[in-house]
């Protein structure tokens, strides 16, 4: 309706909305979240958490509304009809932008449970938004080098532990439990840095996923493995914002999990880890091959 507008204005008025929707809800989200912390009682934690996803659910739903206000993009997705609300996910996808999580959020919001990411402990200090995480129970994670670990072995594991924590209390609501494989933002420096054997993505990280399947088990339903590619590159989020991203493609792809992944041990069985890296590497194959289709299919714009 208003894309009209001069991007400038249309970022500035986007900006305000976002502003204004994630102010007005995150007030219902703490009084709830105070009567879980008060009254720390199974069937209260229940129906808490069931109205912390429900507001979660409506800001979401607010934001996609100035984005129809305010952008034209185009949407182009494949997929997403396989997917429900009646159980729990573990899902992954390439990154290359803060603007993928409004892209998840936008186009899966109730159709499918409600996301939860694992997150670096430092963003739990991001103003409001980190409080936000907090009362939805989102896992912050503690992430240690390897020259770390080295000098400090008595911090082996305590990632598994903070994963299995994190997990126990997503078995009240159904949830979908959220994980960048390649642990950060896709660009070529990193690319270059890393050696990646891919052309479009960085190495995955396979111990994340691994420890939610070894803390959950059979609880998951399955596997959703979604591929974002934006034809004129990835976009800053001032520029999605600003009405600036002409097209957005998705494609989701809903993966049976292997049952000889169920019930083992990631950090101690070696012949297992050796197996399941295998697997999602191999799953990143065939991701970097879609996302060269993409590419071929979805060329950017021309310069006008």
């Amino acid at each position: 309706m208003l894309s009209f507008l001069p991007a400038v204005l249309r970022g500035i008025i986007a900006n305000l909305l976002l502003f204004a929707n994630t102010l007005f809800w995150c007030w219902l989200l703490f009084l709830t979240a105070l009567v879980k912390l008060c009254l720390p009682f199974q069937p209260v934690r229940r129906a808490c958490n069931a109205v912390l996803n429900a507001i979660a659910e409506s800001w979401i739903a607010c934001n996609s509304g100035w984005m129809r206000l305010t952008q034209r993009t185009e949407w182009d997705l494949q997929g997403r009809e396989q997917l429900g609300q009646d159980g729990w996910y573990l899902v992954t996808s390439n990154h290359q932008s803060w603007v993928d999580i409004l892209v998840l959020q936008h186009t899966l919001n109730r159709r499918m449970p409600f996301f939860k990411f694992f997150l670096k402990r430092e963003l739990i200090w991001v103003p409001v938004i980190g409080l936000c995480w907090w009362a939805l129970d989102f896992p912050f994670m503690k992430r240690y080098t390897k020259a770390y670990l080295a000098r400090h072995p008595e911090k082996q594991g305590e990632d598994m532990a903070t994963t299995r924590r994190a997990c126990e209390k997503f078995r009240d609501v159904p949830v979908a439990v959220f994980n960048f494989l390649e642990g950060t933002r896709f660009t070529r420096a990193k690319h270059d840095e890393q050696g990646s054997p891919f052309r479009y993505l960085l190495k995955p990280k396979a111990g994340g996923i691994a420890f939610v399947l070894d803390a959950m088990g059979r609880q998951l339903k399955s596997m959703v493995n979604i591929t974002i590619h934006y034809p004129d590159g990835a976009p800053s989020f001032w520029a999605f914002l600003s009405g600036q991203v002409r097209k957005v493609v998705v494609r989701y792809e809903q993966l049976e999990i292997p049952a000889q992944f169920l019930g083992r041990n990631y950090s101690t069985d070696a012949d297992y880890r050796a197996e399941f890296q295998a697997w999602v590497n191999h799953l990143w194959q065939e991701k970097d091959e879609q996302l060269a289709r993409l590419h071929r299919e979805y060329p950017p714009a021309l310069p006008r």
